[in-house]
Parts: C-alpha cells; sequence; structure tokens
C-alpha cells in the first residue's frame, strides 16, 4: 500500500509569493483555516486576516488548535483540503474508505480496466496460515477470469455486430461480466480528495478497525496530512465507540436472530405518507406566504387533474441534466437490497443517499451474470465460487473480519438505503439507463417501480437518461426542447 499527499490548497499569495522565488513561504492551508475562524469576531477584512496568518503560521496554528479543541468549533478544519493518491489497497479497504461521504473519489475501474493478478495478501491471512490456499484460491479466481473475458468478447462480438465494430467498448462489456469471478483482496487505486476534519474522522475510525489493511492506511492517511497541517488533526486516537459500539449491538443481535426467508432483490420497506400531497403542498408553500397546513389543505380539495397540473409545472422546464427541485427532498423512500460486491461498488457512490450495509453473507449466495450463462460456462464460475466459499469458512472460524477478502464480486450483501425523491431521480437518470450495468439497471428499475406505487406524481419523470424524451413525450404530448451545449464565450455583467 502507498498513500501520497498529491495536493493540498494554499493561499493565493503563498502561490504568487513561490512564483516569485521568495524562499521561507508557509506551504500549509492551516492559514486560511485560521483566518476563516476569525471572521465571526474580528471587525478586519478577511484579507488582512488572512496576510496575519500567514505572517504568524505558529500563531495561527495555536489559534487553529483552540477554536477547534476547547471552542469546539470543528468546522474550521473544513476549510483545509488534501489531495491523496491510494495505491494497492484491496476492493474490501475501498468499500470502507468510500463510506464516508464528504469527500471525493475516482477509482480505477473493473469494467475499463484489464485485471492484471494483482492483490493485497492481509496481514491476518498469514497470521492464520492461510497464505498458501489464499494465493492458489486468487490464481484459479484470476486465471478464469482471463478465459471468461476472451470468451465474453467473442460471445457480445457474435450477438452484437455493432458493438463488434469498436473494440474499446466490446471489451469493456467483456470485462463488465469476467469481473465477477475476480477477489474482493483485488488491488485498487483511487484519487481522494478530502477536507481536514472529515480526514480526522477517517484517521480515528480506521485507527479502530479490526483489519490491519485500514490501520495501515489510516496511519499513512495521518503520517501525510500531519506533516502539513497538525494543527487541524487533533482527535485521531481510536476509541471505545468505534471499536466497540457495532460488535456490542452484534451480540445483541446474535440473541434475537432466527430463519430468514427468500426475499425479493428490492423490497420497499417504507416511505412518506401521502407523499405526492406532501410534495405538491411542499412546491406550493415555497412560491407563496402561506402556511404549510393551508398549503396542504388547499391541495386536499384539488381534483386529480388540477394537482396533474401543477406538478407538470414542477416538470415542464426540466432539460434531461437539471435537477428537480429542491422541495423534492421532502419525501423519502427506504429500501432493504440485496446485491452482489459488483453491483454494491457502484451503488455506494451515491453518497447523498443513506447506505447502511451488512457484511457479506454467504447463505445470500452470489450472482452469475447472465452472459456467462450463454457461453456455457455457469458451472465453471459456480465451482469457484464454491471453493472460494469453502476457504472463507476456514478463515471465519478464527477471524470472521478477515473472511471476507477471499470472497468474489459475485457474492452479495443486504443493504438499507434511504434516499429522497430528489436523489432517486439522479439515481435512476444514470442506473437505469440502457448503458448502465446489468444487475444495477435492474435494481434501479425496481427502486423506481416500487416508488411510483406509492408517489406516482413526484416520480413521473424517474428513469433511465435515455427514456427521459419518451416519458417527457407522455406527459406533454411532445419531446422535451433540446438546448444545444455552446462552449462559453465572454460573459458581461449590465450595470
Amino acid at each position: 500500500m502507498e498513500v501520497i499527499l498529491a495536493g493540498f490548497n494554499l493561499d493565493t499569495e503563498t502561490i504568487r509569493n513561490l512564483k516569485e522565488g521568495k524562499k521561507d513561504v508557509p506551504l500549509t492551508p492551516e492559514t486560511i483555516s485560521a483566518a476563516y475562524a476569525r471572521i465571526s469576531r474580528s471587525p478586519k477584512r478577511v484579507d488582512q486576516l488572512r496576510k496575519k496568518a500567514r505572517e504568524k503560521v505558529e500563531h495561527a496554528r495555536k489559534s487553529n488548535r483552540t477554536i477547534i479543541f476547547e471552542m469546539g468549533h470543528h468546522s474550521v478544519a473544513e476549510h483545509a483540503c488534501f489531495n491523496f493518491d491510494v495505491i494497492g489497497i484491496s476492493r474490501l479497504a475501498v468499500e470502507a474508505l468510500q463510506g464516508f461521504r464528504l469527500a471525493s473519489y475516482t477509482e480505477k475501474s473493473q469494467r475499463y480496466i484489464t485485471l492484471s493478478d494483482d492483490f493485497v495478501l492481509p496481514e491476518e491471512i498469514v497470521e492464520l496460515g492461510k497464505e498458501k490456499g489464499f494465493r492458489e484460491t486468487i490464481a484459479a479466481q484470476n486465471e478464469l477470469y482471463h478465459s471468461l473475458f476472451e470468451d465474453l468478447k467473442a460471445y457480445h462480438a457474435e450477438h452484437d455486430p455493432a458493438l463488434a465494430e469498436n473494440k474499446r467498448d466490446l471489451a469493456n462489456r467483456a470485462k463488465e461480466d469476467a469481473r465477477y469471478v475476480a477477489a474482493l483482496a483485488t488491488q485498487s487505486q483511487l484519487g481522494m480528495t478530502v477536507n481536514a476534519r472529515e480526514l480526522e474522522l477517517m484517521v480515528r475510525r480506521f485507527d479502530s478497525h479490526r483489519l490491519a489493511e485500514l490501520r495501515e492506511l489510516g496511519g499513512k492517511l495521518y503520517d501525510e496530512a500531519r506533516r502539513i497541517a497538525p494543527s487541524l488533526l487533533l482527535f485521531c486516537e481510536p476509541n471505545r465507540f468505534d471499536q466497540e459500539t457495532y460488535p456490542a449491538l452484534a451480540g445483541f443481535a446474535k440473541k434475537l436472530e432466527s430463519e430468514n426467508p427468500p426475499q425479493a432483490d428490492v423490497t420497499l420497506i417504507e416511505s412518506t405518507e401521502d407523499a405526492d400531497l406532501k410534495l405538491l403542498a411542499a412546491l406550493l408553500h415555497r412560491v407563496s406566504s402561506a402556511s404549510f397546513k393551508s398549503c396542504r389543505q388547499a391541495v386536499e380539495k384539488m381534483t386529480d387533474q388540477q394537482r396533474l397540473d401543477l406538478i407538470k409545472i414542477a416538470f415542464e422546464r426540466a432539460e434531461l441534466y437539471d435537477s428537480m427541485l429542491r422541495e423534492f427532498e421532502h419525501i423519502v423512500l427506504t429500501y432493504e437490497l440485496i446485491c452482489s460486491a459488483s453491483c454494491f461498488a457502484q451503488l455506494k457512490r451515491h453518497r447523498m443517499a443513506s447506505i447502511s450495509a451488512q457484511s457479506y453473507d454467504p447463505e445470500l449466495g452470489f450472482t452469475v451474470p447472465e452472459p456467462i450463462e450463454e457461453i456455457g460456462r455457469a458451472d465453471e464460475f459456480k465451482h469457484i465460487m464454491e471453493r472460494s466459499l469453502t476457504l472463507y469458512h476456514e478463515i471465519a472460524q478464527d477471524d470472521l473480519n478477515a473472511a471476507p477478502y477471499i470472497l468474489t464480486n459475485a457474492h452479495r450483501k443486504r443493504l438499507l438505503i434511504t434516499l429522497n425523491a430528489r436523489e432517486l431521480y439522479h439515481f435512476s437518470r444514470l442506473r437505469s439507463d440502457s448503458h448502465a450495468q446489468a444487475e444495477i439497471q435492474g435494481i434501479s428499475n425496481q427502486m423506481v417501480h416500487l416508488g411510483k406505487m406509492v408517489m406516482p406524481l413526484a416520480l413521473l419523470l424517474a428513469g433511465g437518461k435515455d427514456a427521459y424524451p419518451e416519458m417527457y413525450a407522455r406527459i406533454f404530448g411532445h419531446p422535451p426542447k433540446v438546448i444545444e451545449a455552446e462552449l462559453p464565450g465572454e460573459r458581461t455583467i449590465d450595470s
């Protein structure tokens, strides 16, 4: 594993001084945090506060510690941002890292990059004496990956002549399904941008984690950022809350567990009661001076046609790329999903949703992509899954936390996802689109279908971006007006 501090934000005066060749220039984002922290209590101009912080860096650092630690104004740390290269961590560790929502990630895609057999050998596996079996199982997984990749290219070329003309797209389609056999120990890399406050939380959580790989990751992130901004990373020690809370809950849950009946991949658990009425009332409330109660009463008195006319106003001017109005956030849906690791890798990126995932559960089985069935190689695929599960159970006897490393992208987990209607629009635009990966496309379609049953007006236009023109035309009798994108020119401000 390698963690490299790729960049951080600097005061523009600092950058100017560097360009002019000045020496002993303070290279830290702490001065910006210290200056902005003083805005609420100082009558000086902000640029003057920044100048003072640049001139007295140690004083700025002391001020940050006082304001964050003693006064509890932790938000000042959010003004400092860091860019990290994170190289050679497992896909399992990526799931934990990307669970922090107030950061930005761009990850190596297994859909677009051919895997090269590199993987993380966890410290726990070595200590348990399982290294030989671990290496052999992953070698078998990777061998099947490469074999499936070649056969799937031939399959898609035969069944889609247009795709066969584009070698890159053809290869990507084959990787999309072949990757299901790759282990969660497979190495990945990503670029991450994160503010100091969220970084501090990452470090503290990882220092308390039961996996050595994540403890190492937390330590490396801390070491890289601490050199630059020591005054902003204060609460980084492991604590009992992070170490013991979920294990204690798990202990309680074991007393209550019973057999799980068969379940659909997508279940709508609950949703806002009378969601359409609440949304319509919220739209009226936003543009009037009436109370919400009055707006709700007005909506309840409307005919169905009047309600349809009202919601159409909210939709009519929306381009494909537009987000729904903020009022759509007042109505919420909660789903329980069962999906593969491959699907979860995409699903977890929707950070405006609240996602609470269980550990991987062998009892939920694994997902076999349809094209692998079509090329007649499902039996080989299932054999590798069973081999992986056998080793999983051997490891789990001694270390349940490390056992998932040997599972694959095909193995499944259960999760809760809560999202508002506005976020469901964004989710479905991407994931119900015909170009989306098959499994997550199916899940998105089911989420939209179930959502429309409880809030049909609110979700009239929910669906894939490729279907948007057709959905719009059904409602308005004509396709949406398409505005051609133009390169930006000079802008003038009228006096």
